[in-house]
């Protein structure tokens, strides 16, 4: 009976070495490659030494015997969270089917997806989708998918379990934190949704208005030509409209704000073992020089809030609206000895004042709350009597920027906002490049 005893004793010693052991190789090969040179040798076995202190006081004295698979996983994830609320961690089975998802394609409901607090938050919900029908929006929590809790759940796990058959359905429970304090289960079938394209028309006072909902590949030339489709019609000044604009490329983001400036920086690239890329406006590529005010919202990420960061900073246009959601790096899949890998963020844009944008986001020069968005049904949604009937009888923020404009706060290109000089001559960088693709 002692002998069991003690070599159950033995075994649950052995046991928590391995796992200690074991975390401790993992998060010292995880520190060094987030730290790299940035710290001393010292401060980061000194971090390392608390964790596994921690880690060995969770198993001796928490309340019951813990899954220390589970709780390894969970400060896995929370490591990588709290750096990047874009990074996955993918053991080696989930990086397989990972590299077979990417080459495949598949149909999906429409979600740009990050991690915050250890669950699933809606970036946005791609116009016209099946998700933004159901009405999900920025800020709602996907609790479960396929009633598989999120908690802890890799990034890029969850985005395959998203995506499948033309016409499969797929269950969600959503916590929608401004509408509701319950969770909700919603169907959604996969389908494949095309990016609506940019919408134009003419607003009284020969305002043009132009709403890009996102900032994927050939967003640009849509834009210009949306211009140049006002200036037959007379147009004074223009509004871009870059709200729920989550979906897109950086880069194409660049192309877009060069629309309207002339010349100096729109942003630049950087990272820790990538040397800075600056982008540079080209007078050759300005389409419009007249006054102009840009709209974001909560759902304005990657390529659209840099584009509003670069025109707002060069006093080019005043910003109206909502801080950004934060998006905009060069992500990659970093290969771990066990055949798993760690997606995360090699590379951040920056505005042209220095700000990282998936650390910040852009916080607009006329901050405004965007009213709650109205569902995408195929129906007419039920309302109160008391409530807006039409998407145009909430649009307050549009209505903003028509009264910016009108005011003469806008600026036109060669002056400010307040009546500076226009920005800086632009420097002796090389020309306007492509930078490494996003996807890992």
């Amino acid at each position: 009976m002692a002998f069991g005893k003690a070599r159950r004793g033995m075994n649950s010693r052995f046991k928590l070495f391995v796992v200690t052991s074991s975390t401790f190789l993992v998060v010292l090969l995880m520190l060094g490659a987030v730290m790299g040179r940035s710290a001393s040798p010292e401060d980061a076995y000194k971090h390392i030494a608390v964790y596994t202190e921690v880690l060995s006081r969770i198993k001796s004295d928490y309340v019951e015997e813990p899954d220390m698979k589970h709780v390894t996983l969970g400060a896995l994830n929370g490591l990588l969270e709290s750096l990047d609320p874009y990074a996955s961690y993918l053991n080696a089975d989930q990086y397989k089917q990972y590299l077979k998802f990417k080459d495949s394609r598949k149909a999906d409901v429409g979600l740009a997806l990050s991690k915050k607090f250890g669950y699933l938050n809606v970036v946005d919900a791609v116009p016209g989708s099946p998700a933004a029908k159901a009405g999900l929006t920025t800020g709602d929590v996907l609790e479960a998918i396929g009633g598989v809790t999120t908690r802890d759940m890799p990034l890029a796990y969850a985005e395959m379990l998203l995506h499948g058959e033309p016409g499969s359905s797929v269950e969600l429970t959503v916590l929608r934190v401004r509408r509701s304090t319950e969770p909700q289960k919603i169907g959604l079938i996969r389908g494949f949704t095309k990016l609506p394209a940019v919408a134009v028309k003419m607003l009284p006072d020969k305002i043009g208005h132009i709403q890009a909902s996102s900032t994927e590949e050939g967003k640009a030339k849509e834009i210009a030509s949306a211009v140049k489709e006002l200036e037959k019609q007379g147009v004074a000044k223009i509004v871009l409209d870059l709200r729920n604009a989550a979906v897109g490329s950086p880069e194409e983001g660049v192309a877009v704000a060069n629309l309207f400036l002339e010349k100096g920086l729109i942003s630049y690239l950087q990272g820790q073992k990538v040397p800075r890329q600056n982008f540079e406006a080209q007078a050759s590529r300005v389409i419009w020089k007249g006054p102009l005010a840009v709209i974001t919202n909560r759902g304005t990420a990657s390529g659209a809030e840099l584009a509003a960061a670069a025109l707002m900073e060069a006093k080019r246009a005043e910003a109206i609206g909502e801080r950004t959601y934060g998006d905009a790096a060069v992500r990659k899949a970093i290969l771990m000895d066990d055949g798993g890998a760690v997606i995360l963020s090699v590379a951040k844009y920056f505005s042209p004042s220095g700000k990282a944008l998936q650390d910040t986001g852009v916080t607009p020069s006329v901050p405004m709350v965007e009213s709650e968005p109205v569902p995408e049904t195929e129906e007419e949604p039920q309302v109160e009597p008391q409530q807006p009937q039409s998407r145009a009888a909430e649009d307050l923020l549009l209505k903003k920027a028509v009264e910016v404009l009108v005011s003469g706060k806008a600026a036109a290109a060669g002056t400010s906002s307040s009546g500076d000089a226009s920005p800086s001559p632009r420097r002796d960088i090389p020309p306007l490049s492509v930078p490494p693709s996003k996807k890992p």
